[in-house]
């Protein structure tokens, strides 16, 4: 049965404190921190089981396999995906929950083609409303965001306060070259669309072989879906 905490605010004051205690910590003392922080009910864990996903989920099944994993089914992903969070799920032993849009609301967008005309709408409807729901219950959300991905990503802080919930990112100052070395050293299962030339993976529709975001939203200027700006 999932627990559900008391959702609390956290002030500017304690979001100073924890950057400041977590720039300090190596990946997975970062995560063994966040549960002397904040109660395993009050954290949510997402993650989209794209190119690289493992890295984040085998740290916190290293540290908590308790932890909930919370997966938007958009009802647009690759098979690949869907197959790769089955294959990490069983690897890592997690608990992923699905969630996903209103039936009817997921509909008109198959019948609008909605990610052709206004691929931001798209989103909106079939992931970040879905979630929107969630987030609600929760006090901090965790992303596995990294700086080096975009711009957006390069100005965040480890811990922000991004609406009503606050946010962690524990690998957001890991370069590049250190999450392929901790993939190497652990052997981390890649999702099957990165031999062929994926780097950043989200629903069929949107999604191009490119180098890292590139792929994503092809032909528009668009780089994030919308749920963590």
């Amino acid at each position: 049965m999932e627990i559900v905490a008391e959702k609390r605010v956290v002030t500017a004051a304690e979001v100073d404190r924890l950057n400041l205690k977590y720039r300090k910590l190596d990946l997975h003392e970062r995560i063994e921190e966040l549960y002397n922080d904040f109660n395993l009910a009050e954290v949510m864990l997402t993650s989209s089981f794209a190119a690289t996903s493992a890295f984040l989920l085998k740290l916190f099944s290293d540290v908590n396999r308790d932890q909930l994993v919370y997966f938007i089914d958009t009802g647009y992903h690759f098979e690949e995906t869907l197959e790769y969070r089955q294959k990490l799920t069983d690897l890592y032993g997690l608990k992923v929950k699905s969630v996903s849009a209103l039936k009817e609301e997921h509909e008109f967008t198959q019948k609008d083609k909605t990610w052709e005309k206004d691929p931001d709408f798209c989103c909106h409807i079939n992931k970040v409303k879905p979630l929107d729901l969630v987030k609600a219950k929760y006090t901090v959300w965790v992303s596995g965001l990294m700086e080096w991905q975009s711009e957006h990503r390069a100005s965040l802080n480890i811990f922000e306060n991004r609406g009503d919930i606050l946010k962690f990112y524990p690998l957001l100052d890991v370069t590049k070259e250190e999450r392929d070395e901790f993939i190497k050293k652990h052997q981390l299962p890649f999702h099957p669309l990165v031999k062929k030339g994926y780097h950043s993976i989200g629903c069929s529709h949107c999604t191009s072989p490119g180098v890292e975001r590139s792929g994503r939203w092809n032909n528009n200027p668009k780089t994030e879906c919308g749920l963590h700006l």
